[in-house]
């Protein structure tokens, strides 16, 4: 399995053509079809197929949906190409519809004086005048709908541009041959339907044009992140201050920041002082004070210092791109609720096209006449335009998603935010995640002969080799640790660490690893200092007790109303915590959290967060994104807090760029506010047809304007939707 993970590679193809759900299907089976092809999701928002093969070249993927009726081309995955391509389509649209809409109007008011004609050979004038104006109409303005449905015809398919083109071109061969041999179509007097065709044309050309500039702003969050870093950095060379272009920063160079200024790359600050404003990565208002050796991110504002930082991200590397890929890849994903909507849009097509010709079979035999069936199958055809079901989930992820980054929650996409919107448990870790994750020493008991300074420096020079929060804390808390040799450092996972220290062998550790150690009244010390929720570290000098050192972790601002929270919210929390049963208990206690689970080792927290799973809970676990990795990957959702100096993108489902804990809350309800938007857009979609089209076909349109009122109908479904989506742009951060 590993190795056919290192073989596969992912391609994103933009398809041209796409006009409804039953094209994301289409387009799908097509890929999946070549052989090499493992994966394969099309985005009907975005018109993008996320590819993943074995060797399989990129003519082959664009040749497959070429045999499918569409183009495609290798996405160019710049913001700037995709805004230039969204504007010209855009134009386009403006164009084809503005004559449309002119031309329309003139044939209708035409149509409107027809009880002036005077006589027949006035009304076949008039009705030659009205084919001159509409057969620009229906042949350049609507000439995609006539190329994407010959397109998907010829290879044995349907799609909306067929449902228009054919209804479309009913109305005007109907009426072009009612204006030049009427007498093919009986004696009766002939009506003519230009204005018809022409109508819905304009009007289906509207709804795209709305839903094309609707769904540009579905994009907006990440047009946003790509503007935040600037085009010039100011870069130290042979002495000098010269300006780049950012794209020529190389790591190492030494970058200068003056005043107001964006930072432009990722950095360590070498001289000077100044507060940044991180809001772009955190969502957090506040600035952050930088000074010589902090780490500094592209993209991110500089306050009113200066300061000079080595470049030591670039390019790709830096965290803003990585975000900017992350939120691009997690619009482009599918929700698993979609593929409701892609079973019924990939056989709904065929049903149509079976409805309007039942609806013309009925009225037919029913004695209406031709023409009373002709404009009622127009008129269904052009209703049930199922391009609102395409756009129903693939909108809403995108602008939730989006939404999400701008306030600091990295979501990867769809199927995260649909299991996120189910969490009934979380699982929160205690240190780093619920405690501020920088504890501090405060007490420290030698045994009689040993100073409270020999006994801290010699625990300090022990955990200089740790990374452990607790060990930092000694080593912080120390005066001199490193007048002392330290070799073979060795860290036990869970339990403490061994090294030798000036040449004596010295263990720290907790009880499990160094209980036997200890008579009955120091373990009466630990258990006091335990209960009031310090960690307590033993320490061993050559098989030989020689004191304790209790640590104590602060609990966060936000961790008992962000607990609180959650149990309002209807979700279980529960406490997971490697450290001692009573200094959890405690920790606990102070938060009204009554499930808590302790002295669990690393490598066991995953098998905790799967007995959770098995008694049927939706589990989301909020760890640090390193260490909560095993649990992170094995909960339904891992959400991961990442600081600004470690941003776990790949550690969960879910980063929280500010370590603020409330943003669990943020992402949960994030989640259930799309997934709610979601449903009501797929309800609408379906219902849309369901009521609409028995309507179209009963001639209850006819009053109202009959196909032309169905054309208006189908494209504010379209929007709606759209539209429906965008309110989660208003979405706030709690």
């Amino acid at each position: 399995m590993a190795t056919a993970e290192r073989e596969t590679k992912e391609t994103v193809l933009s398809v041209k053509g796409m006009t409804c759900a039953a094209c994301v299907s289409r387009v799908e089976r097509a890929l999946k079809a070549v052989h090499g092809v493992v994966e394969a999701h099309v985005n009907f928002a975005t018109h993008e197929a996320s590819v993943r093969a074995c060797d399989v070249s990129v003519e082959s993927l664009t040749r497959a949906i070429g045999s499918a009726g569409y183009e495609a081309r290798v996405a160019s995955g710049g913001l700037d190409e995709d805004r230039v391509i969204r504007e010209k389509e855009i134009a386009d649209l403006y164009a084809h519809f503005g004559v449309g809409a002119v031309l329309s109007a003139l044939i209708m008011a035409l149509g409107m004086t027809h009880a002036l004609w005077a006589d027949h050979a006035s009304a076949r004038q008039m009705h030659a005048l009205m084919f001159a104006l509409a057969t620009p109409v229906q042949f350049w303005c609507g000439w995609q709908f006539l190329k994407g449905a010959w397109s998907v015809t010829r290879h044995g398919s349907a799609d909306m541009n067929s449902l228009i083109a054919v209804g479309t071109l009913a109305a005007y061969g109907y009426s072009t041959l009612g204006t030049f041999a009427p007498q093919l179509l009986g004696p009766q007097n002939v009506h003519v339907y230009f204005d018809t065709s022409a109508m819905i044309i304009a009007l289906v050309l509207l709804g795209r044009l709305l839903e094309a500039r609707a769904k540009g702003r579905t994009s907006d969050a990440v047009a946003g992140l790509m503007n935040l870093r600037p085009d010039l950095a100011r870069v130290v060379r042979q002495g000098k201050d010269i300006e780049l272009p950012v794209d020529l920063v190389v790591k190492g160079d030494l970058v200068r920041v003056r005043p107001g200024e964006t930072i432009p790359v990722d950095g360590v600050v070498k001289e000077g002082h100044s507060r940044v404003d991180e809001a772009m990565l955190t969502g957090e208002p506040m600035a952050v004070g930088k000074s010589p050796g902090d780490r500094v991110f592209g993209g991110t504002r500089n306050g009113v210092g200066s300061f000079a930082f080595e470049a030591i991200q670039v390019g790709s590397e830096t965290v803003l791109a990585r975000i900017v890929e992350m939120v691009r890849k997690a619009q482009g994903s599918r929700a698993p609720i979609q593929r409701q909507a892609d079973r019924v849009a990939s056989v709904f097509v065929p049903i149509v096209f079976a409805l309007a010709a039942l609806t013309c079979m009925g009225w037919w035999w029913a004695g209406s006449g031709f023409e009373t069936a002709l404009v009622n199958t127009v008129a269904v055809l052009i209703i049930a335009c199922p391009c609102a079901m395409g756009l129903a989930t693939p909108t809403a992820i995108m602008v939730g998603t989006g939404r999400g980054a701008e306030l600091g929650v990295l979501v990867k996409g769809g199927e995260v935010l649909e299991r996120a919107h189910k969490i009934d448990a979380v699982i929160l870790d205690k240190t780093g995640t619920l405690t501020v994750g920088q504890p501090q020493v405060t007490d420290v008991i030698p045994t009689t002969g040993l100073a409270k300074t020999e006994l801290l420096n010699l625990a300090a020079a022990a955990e200089q080799g740790s990374e452990h929060p607790l060990g930092e804390a000694i080593v912080r808390a120390a005066d001199d640790p490193s007048k002392y040799a330290v070799v073979d450092f060795e860290a036990v996972p869970g339990q403490g660490i061994l090294a030798t220290v000036g040449g004596k062998r010295v263990q720290l550790g907790n009880r499990r690893m160094l209980g036997r150690f200890l008579d009955d009244g120091w373990v009466s010390k630990a258990e006091r200092l335990e209960a009031s929720g310090k960690t307590v570290i033993f320490a061993v000098k050559e098989d030989r007790f020689v004191g304790l050192i209790a640590v104590a972790d602060v609990l966060k601002g936000e961790a008992r109303e962000t607990v609180d929270a959650l149990r309002q919210m209807g979700i279980g929390v529960t406490m997971l915590t490697g450290d001692n049963s009573r200094t959890a208990q405690a920790v606990a206690l102070s938060l009204g959290i009554t499930d808590v689970l302790a002295e669990v080792m690393p490598g066991d927290k995953a098998e905790k967060v799967k007995a959770l799973q098995s008694a049927g809970k939706c589990v989301g676990m909020v760890g640090d994104g390193i260490n909560d990795a095993p649990a992170l990957a094995q909960a339904d959702v891992g959400i991961a807090l990442a600081s600004g100096t470690d941003v776990a993108i790949e550690s969960a489902g879910i980063t929280l760029m500010s370590g603020h804990l409330s943003g669990v809350i943020t992402a949960i309800l994030l989640a259930r506010q799309t997934m709610r938007i979601i449903r009501q857009n797929l309800f609408w979609a379906f219902a849309y047809n369901a009521v609409l089209i028995p309507v179209a076909a009963l001639g209850l349109l006819n009053p109202l304007g009959g196909p032309m009122i169905a054309a208006g109908a189908m494209a504010l479904s379209s929007v709606s939707v759209v539209a429906n989506a965008l309110r989660l742009r208003r979405f706030r951060r709690v």
